[in-house]
């Protein structure tokens, strides 16, 4: 049976929820985003400490919920026929849940009460998450108070969730984008299940599947289980997940996300850069360093950079291509002594590993997610007065070393040492160039994910560079195998820059295979690039202020060079700013995150959270037990992952895998199925200029400059007195350049005298531009070059701010006898014979236009329908009108 993928995506049924209450329960009503589909939640709070939950797992009518609710009023009421004692009462409205927590009493309910729209992928919305309320479960006629529930409220709000939590109703955002659409269009993929897996997710939800065979209100969803390691909830999910219908369960993230639309000649392509900080060995700069014994490792984040042709939204019909890569502290165990107050704390190694036990444990990870070749670009020092960070590198490599010995030689672990802070004190050397070459090597190798063909452009205009492309080939497009894993000591500054420079290089390979540029070549001081890097600069200060305390110390201008000398006491202040988060306040928010993700759970029977005197033991549990099977040093990597390699196992369509995929029948008509709606939202009052697309960083706007006839490819090399303000900063909006661009023409001084205009010279308009991009507006005047080579002088303020461009060359003399002969008293105008299509054309009278017989049929239908003679219908409208009225009311 033939499968044909729609443009169509499952949308989570719960996208909207109201709390209600009474003395007794809790009524969490959830709907979707039309709220013609319901469901209800039922939780108790007659118990003090427990959590029971009733979901009937129906799904409500918009009448049969007012129903419900107008029942359970007038049930709760303290006197029947009492009008001003309501008994149903609305607590908050919100838009998710995220999760239940609980501490010494009672269990708490976490809503998401606001949220902002940060990006859009193939008309999945991914949301910000805004505000949230915490609210007590119990009664307070049964809550038993305990005197510390006070404090562990207040550090668990510690996690701010309105900083850089991120989530979607219909995009799972813990899995790559290659992973989705991988398993999407995987022939293995189960197409005759109706029940939904009971640990899956309806939010992790992909295009949808109609066949041919079948009728057309049947359709197939996937849906598949988060990956862990990158959800921030799950733990508080952890209690409910079984009991509730997966409507309900939405996964969180935690990281960056960011998109900016590159105009290419009007063509809108949106790039996208999500960041995924693991949840795993989660903490702050100096409390969490290396690895723990599961492998995991401190400030491990997968960075993962989307470039899609934006005219087309749906996942079947468009063009979407991703890059992946790695940051994350060296996996072995070592830390830095923290008891006395200084800059660099002492590097210190807490165990010994002779065989790399730890290592093999994280590489068997990245090995099961990535496939081969895993490359690692180790950036720490290499020569130091003093041994400091050259410590971590001695011990790093023997490790690889040993690891390799064991795979074959075609999936060995590339090891890349480059000291880069050293290569940066060295006037002559370049450190972008050398980072540039890394990382066309590392592309290369790796690979990319497209999920269309080659374009036949790529046959007619080959390029040498795409010929050795790395990655695995398949019948749809290229998939990414292997992955670059970037570390320094802190994977902050130095790790962001290399992290750049490697996603440059994958961009240019992503233009190219979307058929955007002709060679997979980017420059620097393009729009394109400067886009870019204004949207890593904002990765890396986010994760540098969720790991280190401060944005970014040092950027990609301060490895350039190039950056303006106020830019030193900027990096002072976030250095010292770093020191004192260091210091002062990274215990409090490392509590809060142990509290958070539950790797501390509080009781009674154990001390409290702020008396222990270490988390190292609620981080390495397994150091606490004795090994009853205790993994091979020689076969360090999980069973059947070598057999699939170099593509990565999780993606591998096998039978394992499959168990996490569930399918979900639906109907066609079903509104919580229909991204269109979801998307453009037809049903609701909203403002254009609210709207996402508008708000978002455009390089047109932005970045390219405001003089005029300049090229508009978002490729051209600018020079550095081109590049306005607005693009370095993208700060000031258009209407503010507008204000000041009439306030500057407005206070212009009078025009010069003819000494004045001959001692000027053409040099002087380009040192005139001030900090917008744009000419100054200052009385300076531009010569007009005729062809006869005399020079016309006019003022450029005038003509700048009426017209907005200035006139550099008069126009042709053919040109000018065409333009006089249109003018209304040229003498020309009256031997022109006027086009219209019309016979008849003038301002008293027009002929009518002609009007083929189907489109008549179609008015006089309308006009008649309005007289109320409505015509008969058609057996296919029959069908939609019966089919709409039965999903809609019955």
């Amino acid at each position: 049976m033939i499968t044909m993928p729609l443009s169509a995506s499952i949308i989570s049924g719960v996208q909207k929820l109201v709390l209600y209450e009474t003395r007794a329960r809790y009524f969490l009503v959830g709907s979707n985003h039309a709220q013609t589909k319901h469901r209800v939640l039922k939780i108790d709070r007659t118990e003090p400490k427990d959590l029971v939950i009733i979901d009937d797992k129906h799904v409500y009518s918009q009448n049969e919920v007012r129903e419900l609710l107008g029942r359970l009023d007038l049930g709760n009421r303290t006197k029947m026929g009492q009008k001003g004692s309501s008994g149903l009462s609305r607590a908050v409205s919100a838009y998710g849940i995220v999760g239940f927590v609980r501490f010494l009493e009672g269990y708490y309910i976490v809503l998401i009460t606001k949220r902002r729209k940060m990006a859009d992928i193939g008309g999945h919305s991914i949301y910000k998450i805004e505000d949230t309320n915490m609210i007590y479960i119990p009664n307070d006629s049964v809550r038993l108070t305990h005197p510390d529930e006070a404090r562990y409220v207040r550090i668990f709000q510690n996690v701010d969730l309105s900083s850089n939590f991120y989530f979607s109703y219909s995009y799972d955002l813990s899995h790559s984008l290659q992973y989705n659409l991988t398993l999407l269009n995987s022939p293995c993929c189960p197409g005759d299940e109706v029940t939904v897996h009971p640990h899956s997710s309806k939010q992790d939800s992909f295009d949808i599947f109609e066949d041919e065979g079948l009728p057309t209100q049947v359709v197939h969803g996937l849906r598949n289980e988060p990956y862990a390691k990158y959800v921030w909830n799950s733990k508080l999910l952890e209690r409910v997940k079984d009991i509730v219908h997966p409507d309900w369960l939405m996964y969180i993230i935690h990281g960056f996300c960011g998109q900016s639309k590159l105009l290419i000649y009007g063509r809108p392509v949106h790039i996208t850069l999500i960041a995924r900080r693991s949840s795993k060995f989660a903490g702050t700069r100096f409390l969490k360093r290396g690895a723990n014994c599961e492998g995991n490792v401190a400030n491990e984040v997968e960075t993962e950079q989307i470039i899609h042709d934006a005219s087309v939204m749906s996942f079947a019909a468009g063009s979407y291509s991703s890059y992946v890569q790695v940051r994350g502290s060296v996996p072995l165990y070592w830390s830095q002594d923290i008891s006395t107050m200084m800059p660099k704390p002492p590097i210190r190694l807490d165990q010994a590993d002779p065989y790399a036990h730890v290592a093999a444990l994280h590489f068997d990870q990245m090995l099961q997610r990535f496939g081969s070749p895993i490359i690692i670009l180790n950036l720490v020092k290499k020569r130091e007065k003093r041994k400091h960070e050259k410590i971590l590198s001695e011990e790093l490599l023997p490790a690889v070393n040993n690891l390799n010995q064991f795979l074959p030689p075609e999936h060995w672990i590339d090891y890349i040492a480059w000291d880069m802070a050293r290569y940066t004190k060295i006037k002559l050397c370049n450190v972008l160039d050398r980072l540039s070459m890394i990382a066309e090597n590392v592309v290369k190798r790796t690979g990319f994910f497209i999920n269309r063909s080659d374009f036949y452009c790529h046959t007619l205009r080959p390029d040498e560079r795409w010929g050795d492309l790395g990655g695995s080939l398949t019948s749809s497009g290229r998939v990414q195998t292997g992955v670059l894993r970037t570390n320094c000591v802190d994977c902050l500054d130095r790790t962001n820059t290399a992290q750049f420079m490697v996603g440059k290089c994958a961009l240019a390979y992503q233009l190219y295979a979307l058929g955007m540029i002709d060679k997979p070549k980017l420059q620097f001081d393009t729009d394109c690039v400067r886009l870019f890097e204004e949207l890593y600069e904002d990765h890396g200060d986010t994760l540098s202020l969720q790991y280190g305390g401060s944005q970014l110390v040092h950027r990609v201008k301060t490895y350039r060079k190039i950056a303006p000398w106020t830019q030193h006491s900027k990096d002072i202040m976030q250095t010292l700013s770093r020191y004192y988060s260091n210091a002062f306040s990274d215990a409090d928010r490392q509590d809060a995150i142990n509290l958070f993700l539950q790797v501390y759970q509080p009781s009674d029977s154990k001390p409290h959270l702020w008396e222990l005197p270490t988390d190292f033991y609620l981080h390495q549990k397994n150091s606490m037990a004795l090994a009853h099977d205790r993994r091979s040093y020689t076969y360090w990597w999980s069973e059947g992952i070598l057999s699939y390699l170099p593509v990565p196992y999780d993606e591998v369509p096998c039978e394992e895998n499959m168990k996490k995929v569930a399918v979900k029948r639906v109907n066609r008509y079903d509104e919580s199925t229909d991204t269109y709606t979801e998307f453009f939202k037809p049903y609701e009052l909203t403002s254009f200029d609210d709207t996402f697309c508008i708000s978002m960083t455009n390089s047109a706007r932005e970045f390219m400059p405001k003089t005029v006839g300049v090229d508009p490819s978002p490729f051209t090399v600018r020079k550095p007195e081109e590049t306005g303000k607005s693009a370095v900063t993208g700060s000031k909006s258009s209407k503010e350049e507008t204000v000041l661009q009439r306030k500057t023409a407005a206070s212009a001084p009078p025009p010069p005298s003819e000494e004045q205009l001959s001692s000027s010279s053409e040099d002087d308009s380009e040192d005139d531009r001030d900090d917008d991009g744009s000419v100054s507006q200052r009385s300076t005047p531009v010569k007009l070059l005729t062809e006869s080579g005399e020079s016309v002088r006019t003022q450029e303020h005038p003509m700048k701010e009426t017209y907005g461009l200035n006139l550099a060359v008069l126009p042709a003399e053919d040109d000018m006898l065409i333009y006089e002969s249109s003018t209304p008293f040229s003498p020309l105008s009256l031997l022109r014979v006027p086009v219209s299509c019309f016979a008849v054309d003038s301002i008293y009278e027009v002929s009518p236009p002609r009007v083929d017989k189907e489109s008549r049929e179609v008015f006089e239908g309308h006009v008649l329908t309005g007289l109320g003679q409505v015509r008969a219908l058609c057996r296919e409208d029959t069908l939609m009108y019966r089919e709409y009225i039965k999903n809609r009311y019955m």
